[in-house]
């Protein structure tokens, strides 16, 4: 009997003309198959089981979704055939073994970012094949990604939105894929700022603040009150483009936000407007601080005892890091908020360069030069920057960072010419720092510098891979018409007396991947120029 009964609820099932429905089967399974009279409890699970493959089998095809819009299209001309061959090869070579010894072949992995910063300097589109691959080398590469975008243009947006490996892309650029208004258009810009999305914000009031500084302004003070402290402080970085002024009543407002990161931005953004009333007001605290004996024409210095608050109010942060004593923290943060020119008429009329050149009591020029150093580089003071830098063949009055940031506000020929005269005096050891703020590639005098001081390590048989950073650099930055000069080190030398171990084959091998890196590099700005 149980088996006719289950038979028969089996093939009713089956042929679809059972009444019973799956929540009828749960309502029977939870209340006990003893109140069901017509059914048993083999005779449930059995119809469940049915049931079940009907509702897999029976489930009807959703509508198909719409298929996604086609890519913006990108009116850059396409890349010549032997520079998309190129690409492929860079896109394609993957790291080593593992082994620190790189061997004379040139690394592929570090020519991507020239390569692509050369195909974006003469404007040219990717080949669709290869934008997956070069959005996987971006992704794991974030000095890649501003150089890897812009080549890749409109489309890498487009596939971004496809794949989640790729949402850096969208990450990366502010309002992507949203079409801004223009910025004379008071109207949609207030609507888009009022309702659009953090990202589409940014990008609006960058925009905006491109075309009309005070039309930003006013559109952020507009908000401002509302905004989350973390938003402030990225709508409050907008300000650096177009910064006079004009922006300074409400950058002395935002002096006194909730947030301490918007107040020390505020505070920097007003030290870099030698008139505004910050930077008076720091001025004359900083001048209070510092004096010349005319006695003895040095430089007396007495920090300051205390920070009040009106010091806090104007960027001063009171608690110093550890290991820094208070009073000269609060004296340096007051000495590169005070605008330089007005240290002249508070020293005697005095010159940046023979301000420099004064002596300073108790230990503190270290302090001092360090303060002005800073100031010199966020008030983009070559003059001072010069000062403070002093001739290359000195020991100098601050040290090698500062001194490369000094660098920075010079002309390129002047910084490369000073550099390779800092080479000739005290070698490669120190010079790391103040190569990466040479310009690219390398200036002849410069270039010559570098490779003649390698050429003396080598000789002197110094340890080779201490000079790997100062080598990785030549290979990137060197002028690759340089690579003709370099053929006579290549060849393979004795090892002087006392040399370390394999020094003249490492050598050898850096020599050569360097002349074959520059060969590789010449031959791709060639492919990119056709």
């Amino acid at each position: 009997m149980t088996t006719t009964t289950t038979t028969t609820t089996i093939s009713t099932a089956t042929t679809g003309t059972a009444t019973t429905t799956w929540d009828d089967l749960v309502t029977t399974a939870l209340l006990g198959t003893e109140r069901r009279s017509s059914t048993t409890p083999r005779a449930l699970l059995d119809e469940a089981a049915v049931q079940t493959v009907r509702r897999r089998a029976g489930l009807r095809p959703a509508p198909a979704a719409a298929p996604p819009e086609p890519a913006a299209a990108d009116p850059r001309p396409t890349l010549p055939a032997a520079a998309r061959h190129r690409l492929a090869m860079l896109l394609t070579d993957r790291p080593g073994s593992g082994t620190t010894r790189r061997g004379s072949t040139p690394d592929l992995l570090e020519l991507l970012p020239q390569w692509l910063a050369a195909a974006n300097g003469h404007g040219y589109a990717p080949p669709p094949e290869l934008l997956p691959a070069l959005l996987d080398a971006a992704r794991g590469r974030t000095d890649l990604r501003p150089q890897a975008l812009t080549f890749a243009g409109p489309r890498a947006l487009w596939l971004a939105r496809l794949n989640p490996d790729w949402k850096f892309a969208l990450r990366a650029t502010p309002g992507a894929g949203t079409a801004l208004p223009d910025p004379g258009d008071t109207e949609q810009v207030r609507a888009l700022w009022e309702e659009g999305l953090f990202a589409e914000r940014v990008a609006l009031l960058a925009a905006v603040r491109g075309h009309d500084p005070a039309a930003a302004r006013a559109l952020l003070a507009g908000t401002w009150g509302t905004e989350r402290a973390e938003d402030r402080l990225m709508f409050l970085d907008s300000l650096r483009t177009g910064l006079g002024d004009d922006d300074e009543p409400f950058l002395e407002q935002a002096l006194t936000d909730r947030s301490r990161n918007v107040r020390a931005t505020a505070a920097e953004l007003l030290s870099a407007l030698p008139r505004s009333a910050l930077a008076g007001r720091m001025a004359d605290r900083a001048l209070s601080c510092v004096a010349l004996d005319r006695t003895t024409h040095t430089i007396t210095v007495e920090a300051p005892h205390e920070c009040d608050a009106a010091m806090e109010r104007d960027g001063v942060v009171a608690k110093p890091p550890a290991g820094r004593g208070e009073r000269s923290w609060w004296l340096g943060q007051l000495l590169e908020a005070a605008p330089l020119d007005r240290w002249g008429a508070r020293l005697g009329g005095r010159t940046p360069e023979e301000i420099a050149a004064l002596p300073v009591s108790d230990d503190w020029q270290g302090e001092l030069h360090a303060a002005w150093c800073r100031a010199a580089v966020r008030q983009r003071d070559i003059g001072w920057s010069r000062a403070l830098l002093g001739p290359p063949t000195a020991p100098g009055a601050v040290s090698l960072a500062e001194r490369a940031k000094l660098l920075a506000p010079l002309p390129a020929e002047e910084r490369a010419e000073w550099v390779a005269e800092f080479i000739a005096a005290h070698g490669l050891s120190e010079a790391f720092q103040l190569l990466g703020v040479c310009g690219t590639p390398w200036a002849r005098p410069l270039g010559r510098a570098v490779v003649d001081a390698l050429d003396i390590a080598r000789d002197a048989g110094s340890y080779p891979w201490s000079f790997s950073g100062v080598m990785g650099l030549a290979e990137r930055c060197l002028d690759p018409e340089e690579a003709v000069r370099l053929e006579g080190l290549t060849a393979a030398v004795e090892e002087p007396e006392g040399a370390a171990p394999g020094a003249g084959g490492y050598w050898t091998e850096a020599f050569q991947r360097l002349v074959g890196t520059l060969r590789l590099r010449r031959a791709m700005r060639d492919e990119l120029a056709r």
